[in-house]
């Protein structure tokens, strides 16, 4: 045997998904990503060979629409970001509702995907490029002198822009050798919004002056880091706090009234109305934080602090651009103890009656129609559902209870995907992201009916991610948010409504365990099992009145008679 002939016997043979376009973006995926969320057709089969082969973690889908879903979620309960892959083509246009979701809640996100061949587009390809670009999503192509280079880079740019960025990977390139690396050019630096004194100046002097003053607290203060200093600032002014929903207990205080907007319980909206100056720091003021604009009376001093440009709202009256942890520095350094506070004549605000679940607003069991009145339900599920969970929402009306009656422990708990984009159907996709970024956490599922039925193909994904959870179903028998706001205008209903579907049913026929409750007493199902620590996921389908309407629908609705 000859030499050549020996070291030709040796040789370890190249695997299928090494040395290649697609191996080169799954290694950099590999590098930067927390885990891949996706569903395999013929424009990414190699990439999540190359990173199934490796151990890297993969969760897949049942429905394209879910991909994007659980890498957003995953995001939104991490704060760490993470990637979601599907083929060309009509996998793409399914991810595409959940990829406008992320780009308008601007999550950082990487999405791999197949495209048309860079050859030319075949009868059933669809310009890609153009389609993102209609939603804002930026495209970079992976080739043979570029493939760990752009992905990388798509990664930097999620990071700097927190939007999604999109990987393509065109069909002929998918296995095409690696050539010698073209590099890149470098990556601008992004702008930054220092404070400024006189800002700063002014700022500290309207809240030394407010006899009672707010602070509102946005995503923005969550992604900075900055609840401590706003915090702090807030406890000087002894000044009463609320918070976006991606911002939920940022604060950990006594004296957090909630989630400013729609879903403010109406005992502590009566308290909050009274404020003479507020501070908004990294929240939109979106026209569901100020609740249609009704949040604050038109007299109140309101003060907007981010490093986002200024959308010009009605009611903000003094918007300063800046870099927030930098701001709240300046800001502390000028904020001064107050002898006399808001809080001294609020003490009530802290006390524990104020703080319960107790839904003061409608406490009765069963609506007139003899179904369950959500709100009660809701309250009670805050003591029934573990202390250390994570509460998921799919879209829909049934979203105005568990924000108003449902704790969490951080920010990170609290995740409504679909809101931005106002659709439903992402529940059970988000769920599953989830539960895989925080396992050691009990994962709460809350659904609508409609669109529980929208996203039925990733039940079983939900199913299959989660280590612990629960899905509770608020189910009205009907699209909810069409019938409040159109059924009552004297529109015909018959679009409207759906037949019951039991949902505890179709949970045990995927293997979980579950019942239907159509009164209080029927919650402690779910109690029990909950007390056996078993792994697994428990349904509780609850059958709800069509006639309780939420605060933020009544809010819309009244807005726009």
């Amino acid at each position: 045997m000859t030499s050549a002939s020996r070291d030709s016997a040796t040789e370890i043979p190249r695997l299928p998904d090494e040395g290649h376009v697609s191996a080169a973006v799954a290694d950099a995926v590999a590098d930067r990503a927390g885990h891949l969320f996706g569903l395999m057709g013929n424009g990414n089969a190699h990439f999540i060979s190359r990173l199934t082969r490796l151990g890297f973690g993969f969760t897949s889908a049942r429905h394209e629409s879910a991909t994007v879903a659980m890498a957003d979620a995953y995001h939104r309960a991490t704060g760490g970001v993470a990637a979601a892959t599907t083929t060309y083509g009509a996998g793409f246009t399914n991810a595409y509702t959940t990829l406008a979701e992320a780009r308008i809640a601007r999550i950082p996100l990487v999405f791999i995907v197949g495209d048309a061949p860079a050859g030319g587009r075949r009868n059933f390809d669809i310009d890609q490029t153009k389609a993102a670009e209609a939603v804002g999503v930026r495209t970079l192509v992976a080739g043979p002198g570029n493939a760990a280079e752009i992905t990388h880079r798509a990664f930097d740019l999620a990071l700097q822009t927190v939007q999604p960025v999109i990987v393509a990977i065109p069909y002929d390139l998918a296995t095409a050798p690696l050539t010698e690396s073209e590099p890149l050019e470098p990556l601008p630096a992004k702008a930054v919004w220092p404070p400024e004194a006189e800002d700063l100046d002014r700022v500290a002097g309207l809240l030394a002056s407010a006899e009672r003053p707010m602070v509102i607290a946005g995503r923005g203060v969550v992604l900075a880091d900055s609840a401590a200093p706003l915090r702090e600032i807030g406890d000087r002014l002894g000044a009463l706090f609320m918070t976006s929903v991606m911002a939920i207990n940022a604060f950990d205080s006594e004296w957090d009234l909630g989630v400013a907007g729609g879903f403010t319980r109406r005992h502590r909206l009566e308290v909050a109305r009274k404020a003479d100056v507020v501070l908004v720091v990294g929240a939109s003021m979106n026209i569901f934080q100020t609740r249609y604009g009704t949040l604050f009376p038109p007299e109140t001093r309101i003060i907007r602090v981010d490093n986002e440009p200024d959308e010009k709202h009605p009611i903000v009256v003094d918007y300063i651009r800046s870099d927030i942890r930098p701001f709240l520095d300046g800001l502390l350094e000028r904020v001064k103890p107050a002898t006399t506070t808001w809080r001294s004549s609020v003490p009530e605000v802290a006390g524990e009656e104020f703080r319960s679940s107790h839904p003061i607003e409608d406490p009765v069991e069963f609506a007139p129609d003899g179904r369950l009145n959500p709100r009660a339900v809701v309250a009670a599920l805050e003591d029934i559902l573990p202390a250390e969970r994570s509460v998921v929402m799919d879209g829909g009306h049934f979203i105005g209870w568990a924000p108003m009656y449902l704790s969490v422990p951080d920010p990170h708990a609290m995740i409504l995907v679909g809101t931005a984009f106002q659709s439903i159907g992402l529940g059970f996709g988000s769920a599953a992201g989830v539960s895989v970024a925080r396992p050691e956490r009990t994962t709460v599922l809350f659904s609508g009916d409609g669109g529980g039925l929208m996203g039925l193909a990733d039940f079983e994904t939900f199913l299959r991610a989660t280590r612990r959870g629960v899905l509770i179903v608020l189910n009205d028998s009907a699209y909810g948010a069409e019938l409040h706001q159109y059924a009552a205008k004297g529109l015909h209903d018959q679009a409207m409504l759906i037949d019951e579907v039991d949902f505890a049913a179709v949970g045990r026929a995927l293997g979980a365990k579950g019942t239907k409750a159509r009164a209080l007493a029927d919650l402690a199902a779910l109690s029990e099992w909950l007390e056996t620590d078993d792994d697994g996921v428990y349904v509780l389908d609850v059958a709800i009145s069509q006639q309780v309407v939420a605060e933020f629908m009544a809010e819309s609705v009244a807005i726009k008679k």
